[in-house]
């Protein structure tokens, strides 16, 4: 790459990474409005609790942990170990219209809220684990409806300003890493709880022939992970427990999971990880994509407190001290690297070949 090329892939990098912080950073402040305005005639919520000594970081401190997140997602993309990311496929267009109904879902949010309504997701089936039936983040329609699918990435880029894609795209370096030693179309890929799937948006567009196999318990959600997946041979999505995957042992040689261990009940953390150690190869790696911890950056821990006192998460607190390291080492995984990523981290673990 000359000189003149990399100034000119910088800039675009920089121009797009700006304009899209600034417009969910503006979302999320038009979002804090219309919460305000919606709760005035509402019980007022528990006032938070922080006990971290730096306190809760202002928004010029967590801007700070953005752009550092930045510069690493442009070194990976300069290094190639990922292409030029496309966050924004269907445009402005999309963009307003997801702003709409992320304003519009705000004042059922805060109703629940203040009430501590969430319990509102119909287990009349009875197909799914209690744990999962619940209304996480007091969202509309839990896990369980094409809304809930379609407004959840919206939700997650507006509370993290616009930085929860360049977090996700720091698990392409394991694969990454992998691909160069190996042709990827003789690797095979499981994502454990896919949600809606971008992250395998980006493992598709990094890695166009690399079989993937998404999975996750809601059908709506399993629906747009497909669609991102695509047809490839090999490739797919199956509604399926993560602490009880059809898969046969050793399976596959990636197995990744985002943001899935701090919405589950200790006990069942311990059943995933047993289960994505059985279902990945000798050899292999599993990726763990997360929330930091307590103590991962001290300076963002107060945040960590409040996050569970916002929003109902309710075993996010035993989450921030839970050993996810002892966890996969007793399934018999080691641990190669781990590394923060703004309000995330990136732990990385191998299975050793027999």
């Amino acid at each position: 790459m000359t000189p003149v090329e990399r100034f000119a892939m910088r800039a675009r990098f920089g121009l797009a990474q700006a304009a899209r912080v600034g417009w969910y950073a503006s979302q999320n402040a038009a979002g804090v409005r219309v919460g305000r305005e919606a709760g005035r005639d509402l019980p007022p919520p528990p006032k938070p609790v922080i006990e971290a000594p730096a306190g809760i970081p202002n928004r010029a401190e967590l801007l700070k942990h953005v752009r550092k997140l930045l510069v690493r997602d442009l070194a990976n993309v300069e290094a190639g170990l990922y292409p030029m990311p496309v966050d924004e496929p269907d445009g402005l267009r999309g963009l307003i219209e997801r702003r709409g109904m992320y304003l519009k879902d705000i004042p059922n949010i805060v109703r629940r809220r203040a009430t501590r309504s969430h319990q509102e997701v119909d287990r009349s089936g009875g197909k799914r684990p209690r744990y999962y039936m619940q209304n996480f983040h007091f969202q509309t329609d839990g896990w369980m409806t094409e809304d809930s699918a379609r407004l959840y990435d919206t939700q997650v880029e507006t509370l993290f300003l616009g930085a929860a894609a360049a977090m996700r795209r720091q698990g392409l370096v394991p694969i990454a890493e992998m691909v160069r030693e190996r042709d990827q179309r003789t690797l095979a890929m499981l994502d454990v709880a896919s949600g809606s799937g971008s992250f395998l948006r980006d493992v598709r567009q990094a890695f166009p022939r690399l079989p993937i196999v998404a999975s996750d318990l809601s059908e709506p959600y399993v629906g747009l992970a497909r669609s991102k997946v695509g047809s490839r041979s090999g490739s797919g999505a199956v509604v399926a427990a993560a602490e009880s995957l059809p898969f046969a042992t050793g399976g596959f040689d990636i197995v990744s999971t985002i943001y899935l261990f701090h919405e589950l009940p200790p006990k069942v953390r311990r059943q995933v990880a047993a289960e994505m150690a059985r279902v990945v190869a000798p050899g292999g790696r599993v990726i763990v994509i997360d929330s930091l911890q307590t103590g991962d950056t001290v300076e963002l821990d107060g945040l960590l407190e409040l996050f569970p006192q916002l929003f109902h998460e309710p075993y996010y607190r035993s989450y921030l001290t839970e050993d996810i390291v002892a966890l996969f080492a007793d399934a018999g995984l080691e641990l190669m690297a781990g590394w923060p990523a703004f309000l995330s981290k990136v732990q990385v673990f191998q299975k050793p070949q027999r």
